[in-house]
C-alpha cells in the first residue's frame, strides 16, 4: 500500500539532481499556488483548498479576483499589474472570502515568469495576527478619542475662564479706575496726600487690568483663533521678553493653513511650557523660537543659551511630562537636546 507523504517519512536526497519539491508543495502549511497571466488558478496546494473551503475545480473555474474581498480588489489589481511588468511582489497583504463567508488575511510573496506566462505565489495566513492588530488599533483609537475629548473639554473650560477674567474682572478693574479718575474732578479741595493716594490707586487698578489680561491670554489665547499661530507665538515671545527681561527672538517660514486647530493649540502650549522652563530653570540670556517647514514636516523649535542639564539624568518634571503628553496626543515627534553649560533645545515635529 502506498503511504501518503508526511513530514516524518519524507527524507529528501539533496544530492539527487532529480529531487523534486512536489511533496513539500503538498504538505507546507503556507498557501502555494500557480496562476495564469489572465488571473486564474492553475495549480494550488491543499492549504489553499482547506483555507478557502472551495474544491480545486471551483477554484480553477473562476477568476482569482472573484475570491478577493471587495475593498481590496482595486489595490490587488494595481499590484498585480506591477507584478506582470516584472516587479517582484513582497509581503503584499489582502483579504479573501472563504466559501462559508469568512474573511481571511493573506500575506503574499509572488514572482512572474514571463517566459512561461505564469505567476508563482506563496502566502501566509495572518488572520489571527490581523485580528490582534485591529483590536489593539481599536483600543488605541478609543483611548485617543477619549484623550481628545478631555483635551477639548479642558480647552473649553480654559476659554470660559479666560472670558470671565477678561470680560468680568478686567471690566470691574476698569470701572474702578474710571471712578478713581473721576474723584479729583468731582470732589473739590482734595489734599495733596489724597490726590497722591487716588493716583496711586488708579495706577494699581491699571496694573490689575493688565495682569488679568495677561493671565487670561495665558489660560486661553483668543488671538489663536482670530489671528493664527504665527501671530500668537510672536506676541508670546514679545510678552516673555518684556516681563522677564530676557530677549526672545521669533522667526517662521511655513504655511500654517495645513495645521489643525488642535495642533496649533498644542504647539502653543508646548512653547508656553518651554518658555516657563527657560524662565525658572535655564538662567538663559537669550531665547529663540522658530517654526519652519522642513522635508514636509512642520517643526517648532524653542532654544535657549542657559545652563543646560545632563540629559541622562533628566528628571520627569511636570512640565516635561506635559509636553510629551501633548506631543503624543497629536502624533508629534518631541526631542529635547541639552548639555551642561550649552543650553537646551526643545523640538516638536509634525507630518504635514
Amino acid at each position: 500500500m502506498k503511504v501518503p507523504p508526511t513530514s516524518s517519512n519524507i527524507v529528501p536526497d539533496l544530492q539527487n539532481p532529480a529531487f523534486e519539491l512536489s511533496a513539500y508543495f503538498e504538505i507546507t502549511p503556507d498557501l502555494v499556488c500557480i496562476a495564469s497571466k489572465e488571473g486564474y488558478f492553475k495549480k494550488v496546494n491543499p492549504a489553499v483548498i482547506n483555507l478557502l473551503e472551495y474544491t480545486e475545480e471551483e477554484l480553477f473555474a473562476r477568476p482569482i479576483n472573484t475570491f478577493i474581498y471587495q475593498e481590496d480588489k482595486a489595490e490587488t489589481q494595481r499590484t498585480r499589474e506591477e507584478l506582470l511588468k516584472g516587479e517582484m511582489l513582497l509581503n503584499f497583504t489582502n483579504r479573501y472570502i472563504t466559501k462559508s463567508g469568512k474573511i481571511v488575511w493573506l500575506e503574499w510573496t509572488s514572482i512572474y515568469f514571463a517566459e512561461n506566462q505564469i505567476v508563482f505565489a506563496i502566502a501566509k495566513n495572518i488572520t489571527k495576527r490581523k485580528i490582534i492588530e485591529n483590536e489593539i488599533e481599536e483600543k488605541y483609537n478609543k483611548f485617543k478619542s477619549l484623550a481628545t475629548h478631555f483635551k477639548k473639554s479642558i480647552e473649553k473650560d480654559r476659554k470660559f475662564l479666560a472670558y470671565e477674567l477678561h470680560e468680568e474682572l478686567a471690566q470691574l478693574a476698569s470701572a474702578v479706575k474710571m471712578e478713581l479718575d473721576m474723584i479729583p474732578i468731582s470732589v473739590a479741595n482734595l489734599t495733596e496726600a489724597a490726590r497722591s493716594k487716588i493716583e496711586h490707586a488708579g495706577m494699581m487698578a491699571e496694573l490689575l487690568m493688565k495682569t488679568i489680561q495677561r493671565i487670561s491670554f495665558s489660560i486661553s489665547p483668543a488671538m489663536l483663533d482670530e489671528f493664527g499661530l504665527n501671530a500668537t507665538l510672536e506676541w508670546l515671545c514679545k510678552e516673555f521678553a518684556v516681563l522677564n527681561g530676557i530677549p526672545c527672538f521669533f522667526e517662521s517660514d511655513y504655511d500654517e493653513q495645513g495645521l489643525s486647530h488642535e495642533i496649533k493649540t498644542d504647539f502653543f502650549r508646548i512653547c508656553q511650557e518651554s518658555l516657563t522652563n527657560a524662565m525658572y530653570h535655564a538662567q538663559a540670556s537669550n531665547v529663540y523660537i522658530s517654526i519652519k517647514e522642513i522635508d514636509n514636516k512642520i517643526i517648532l523649535c524653542i532654544a535657549d543659551d542657559g545652563k543646560g542639564f545632563d540629559i541622562n539624568q533628566q528628571k520627569k518634571t511636570a512640565g516635561l511630562i506635559s509636553m510629551r503628553e501633548l506631543a503624543t496626543s497629536i502624533n508629534c515627534e518631541l526631542t529635547i537636546q541639552s548639555e551642561i553649560g550649552k543650553g537646551t533645545i526643545v523640538s516638536v515635529a509634525v507630518q504635514k
